[in-house]
């Protein structure tokens, strides 16, 4: 089948038109609900996503024992679960392997803003664990280079303990000189690759 430049166009700007009608969401979500003498109406506007709440008279008690006034259990969980999710979504996004200066185990500064919004993520989420693995290139003998892939990975681990991630959330492994990066930059093999 040829397809000239004009039906490519225009089979292309058709199919973004079907996808763009076809994924369009309702403008308001009204919701409801009546806890303890207390009447909640929750209005929520998509497109600007600001929240207008209405309470009646009379207070609920939350699940921590704390007063809970013009929110719902279900509003309550659904900030929850939005925050786990923006917390997800920052710390797939950061840096993933972060890398050290020669025979130093030391985390650079730049580092430390991805490994918040790890630190971030694996707090929301206490069933995560988070997979240190250090590395080192091949100066050194191999013994050394394994102690020192340790501590880099230690090191990466204390952050994230100081920013209040559990200790059993985290595993660290070292492989020394074993996996290198790129056999052609000893810097790019000075590491401590993150995974989940």
């Amino acid at each position: 089948m040829d397809l000239t430049p004009f039906k490519k166009f225009a089979l292309v700007s058709l199919s973004a038109a079907v996808l763009t009608a076809c994924g369009s969401n309702p403008t308001q979500e009204e919701t409801s609900s009546s806890t303890a003498g207390t009447t909640t109406t929750a209005t929520q506007t998509e497109s600007t996503g600001s929240t207008t709440t209405t309470s009646g008279t009379g207070e609920a008690s939350g699940v921590s024992g704390q007063t809970v006034s013009g929110q719902t259990a279900n509003s309550m969980a659904e900030n929850s679960m939005s925050e786990a999710n923006a917390a997800k979504d920052a710390a797939m996004a950061a840096l993933t392997v972060f890398y050290f200066d020669f025979d130093k185990s030391e985390v650079k500064g730049e580092a430390l803003n991805a490994l918040k919004a790890h630190s971030a993520y694996l707090k929301l989420n206490s069933s995560a664990k988070v997979h240190l693995a250090g590395h080192a290139d091949e100066r050194g003998t191999r013994e050394y280079n394994l102690a020192l892939g340790e501590r880099r990975g230690k090191a990466v681990a204390q952050i994230l303990m100081a920013e209040g991630v559990a200790a059993s959330q985290i595993e660290v492994i070292s492989y020394g000189e074993e996996k290198p990066a790129d056999f052609s930059n000893h810097a790019k093999n000075r590491r401590v690759e993150l995974s989940y």
